[in-house]
């Protein structure tokens, strides 16, 4: 099953990063949260991806390219050139990169890698979000309703602390609860080929239009999880993933 991933908006929000890089290539670790995401769904053993590029999407490329030579041992023989790479953790992934336009919006790029994701079940994500959720029971729980979408269901966390009062005196400070607006959409879809049809074009949004026409015609699930997820959206979220990650205490590392 392949898994695509959109890594082709301008990330706005986190200007001071992506001036130089789209955002999917913002380092968490010193290694960009892309790679993190596709670590995520390699751990249930999903191994194919198609990434959807727009926005400086050769650094995209360029990351890819020279991902086995800089990450392995090598050998070179300065008189012939020849490179010998000795490569000792380098994972089993096949990554397609594909162009989608600068302009496109979310749906015309799911439309456009159309051709490279065959005619099966596949998931597909935002290339700016972690999580801990268990991708072979959200596979499972689609595959049971028989549905042509699923979504995942996400409780973020508040961006501040909550006051309980009674009166003026401060009874309970909950430090970032659990936003108590409820669920909002998280990605990380499953979908059916059929999908596709109810995109119109290159200037067709996934979220406003794709999805809302999916769920009138009862075609959308959700499939609730209420363990961690966060997006980068700005400098404050990529400074609070890139401590959990420094600290050792990264919720989202699954694999070993």
């Amino acid at each position: 099953m392949k898994v695509g991933i959109l890594a082709g908006g301008l990330g706005s929000r986190l200007s001071e990063e992506t001036q130089l890089k789209p955002k999917p290539m913002v380092e968490i670790g010193a290694q960009p949260i892309l790679w993190h995401i596709m670590k995520h769904y390699a751990h249930y053993g999903f191994n194919e991806f198609v990434i959807a590029l727009g926005y400086k999407g050769y650094v995209v490329k360029q990351y890819f390219a020279d991902y086995v030579m800089h990450n392995s041992s090598v050998t070179v023989k300065l008189k012939t050139g020849a490179v010998t790479l000795h490569n000792n953790d380098v994972p089993d992934w096949t990554v397609h990169l594909i162009e989608t336009g600068q302009e496109t919006q979310t749906g015309g790029r799911i439309k456009r890698i159309m051709p490279y994701m065959g005619s099966e079940t596949f998931m597909l994500t935002w290339g700016d979000g972690v999580s801990t959720i268990n991708l072979r029971e959200l596979l499972a729980f689609h595959k049971a309703h028989g549905k042509l979408a699923t979504l995942s269901a996400v409780l973020p966390a508040a961006r501040f602390g909550h006051l309980k009062f009674e009166g003026d005196l401060v009874r309970q400070f909950v430090e970032k609860p659990k936003t108590a607006e409820g669920f909002v959409n998280g990605a990380f879809f499953v979908l059916e080929p059929q999908v596709y049809d109810y995109i119109d074009g290159d200037h067709s949004s996934f979220e406003l239009e794709t999805l809302v026409r999916l769920a009138a015609e009862d075609q959308l699930m959700a499939f609730r999880h209420d363990g961690y997820w966060q997006c980068m959206d700005t400098a404050r979220d990529k400074r609070l993933l890139e401590e959990l990650w420094e600290s050792g205490g990264a919720p989202w590392k699954v694999w070993d």
